[in-house]
């Protein structure tokens, strides 16, 4: 489970590194799909990995709107911020925790319970979904975007 979390906080720094040298305008534009645009899209990928860690943990949830952390370093120092707590949970991750419950009323009033090892591969698969976007787009602004290989990222199981 970790390698896969460290996997996508890699290629979370590469788009990072990538968005420095594109033009805010771009950052910003809504474009088709996702949840709006690439920024808006790197602020959505931080604050549902966040959520859902905090929630399976019986915390609060973030509310914050993305118009609030609209610039690539506000959205980094979110990132940061976040990343100590995700990280103290994704390192003490155990197989006796996959099978744990998570229930949830939905705004439907519908009751879920999901498995606390789905949550987490969900996050996992949420990002990497979202990274897919980010490279459909990286090519409108005529850039090449960052690799999504796992191999030689120096990740080990």
């Amino acid at each position: 489970m970790k390698m896969l979390f460290e996997y996508n906080w890699q290629v979370r720094n590469d788009w990072y590194r990538w968005c420095e040298d594109v033009p805010e305008e771009e950052l910003l534009k809504v474009r088709t799909g996702g949840v709006g645009g690439i920024l808006n899209t790197l602020f959505h990928i931080v604050d549902v990995e966040w959520s859902w860690i905090r929630a399976m943990q019986g915390k609060s949830d973030f509310q914050e709107k993305f118009e609030g952390y609209s610039s690539l370093s506000k959205v980094r120092a979110l990132d940061a911020a976040f990343k100590e707590e995700v990280l103290a949970f994704v390192e003490t991750w155990d197989p006796s925790l996959e099978d744990r419950l998570f229930k949830e009323q939905l705004e439907d009033g519908r009751d879920v319970v999901d498995s606390w090892g789905e949550i987490m591969r969900h996050v996992i698969a949420h990002e990497i979904h979202h990274v897919g976007q980010l490279s459909l787009w990286a090519r409108e602004v005529g850039k090449k975007p960052v690799s999504a290989n796992l191999i030689g990222r120096g990740l080990r199981g």
